[in-house]
């Protein structure tokens, strides 16, 4: 098991980073670190001569109505997970250091996509996640970072803002983890009960139903209708089911796209995704 450095401040960090041989792999969490997270660290692991990992809880991708003291820290296990899985470095900075003039007043503009989905829930989010990733990727300076399949937009921007902005980094997207049952694993499953658990399997139901109908050669009517249905059945409040273009435009007539699905569970909100072929 490698002797993982914890670093709290960016001189810290700087040290750190400065004794890791290239190529650098990192993956960027706000703990609470899971099998997904796991997923992650280990294909950043398996293709790079070092690994480095953030555990930073985020102010700024949470809502008004979003309960930031709520969000789950329990770093002794994230650090025991990261040392498992052969990180060299944890950068786990306190917020004055992330954020050292306080709110900033220059962020980073997501662009029209960052207005749907998630982000018709929930606004400025995707402000937010991408301000602390591109702050986080220059005071890191990986060589390719690692985002799970799971948020599949945040993926997307993510990738659209090293394009546009020319970070010089590689975006590697890992396909979504799911329990044996088919739940995709996240930090909020710990909110839910026994009962909304089993509720919750509605999700991954709806997308393997909907990709179903795809198989079949159907349109993209049948195949969003096919996914509401399970949902309906559940009972589920749902903020949208919906087929799009691998890149998350317009739906492509054939070739790759991809479902998209989130709905409260109780009081938790719930997403979730799944690659579709439209034939």
């Amino acid at each position: 098991m490698v002797a993982t450095v914890v670093t709290r401040t960016r001189a810290e960090l700087d040290t750190a980073r400065a004794a890791l041989s290239s190529p650098v792999g990192a993956v960027f969490t706000m703990g609470a670190l899971h099998e997904g997270h796991q997923a992650l660290l280990r294909a950043a692991g398996e293709a790079n001569a070092s690994l480095l990992a953030t555990i930073f809880v985020n102010p700024r991708q949470f809502g008004p109505s979003e309960d930031l003291s709520r969000y789950p820290r329990p770093f002794d296990e994230d650090l025991a997970r990261c040392e498992k899985a052969g990180v060299d470095v944890v950068w786990a900075p306190p917020v004055t250091e992330v954020y050292r003039s306080g709110e900033p007043q220059i962020t980073v503009e997501p662009g029209p996509l960052a207005a749907d989905l998630e982000g018709a829930s929930r606004p400025g989010h995707f402000a937010g996640v991408l301000t602390v990733v591109a702050k986080l990727l220059h005071l890191t300076c990986p060589d390719r970072a690692y985002f799970g399949e799971k948020d599949f937009q945040q993926l997307t921007l993510v990738r659209r803002m090293v394009a546009d902005l020319d970070f010089g980094v590689e975006i590697v997207g890992v396909p979504t983890v799911r329990e044996p049952d088919g739940l995709a694993l996240s930090s909020r499953n710990a909110y839910l009960s026994a009962a909304e658990r089993d509720r919750a399997l509605a999700l991954s139901a709806a997308l393997e139903a909907a990709a179903k109908t795809a198989a079949r050669g159907a349109g993209p009517d049948e195949i969003v209708a096919a996914g509401r249905d399970v949902l309906a059945a559940a009972g589920l409040d749902v903020d949208y089911f919906v087929l799009r273009s691998a890149g998350l435009g317009p739906v492509p007539r054939v070739g790759a796209a991809r479902l998209l699905v989130a709905a409260r569970v109780g009081g938790t909100r719930l997403i979730d995704n799944m690659p579709v072929s439209l034939v």
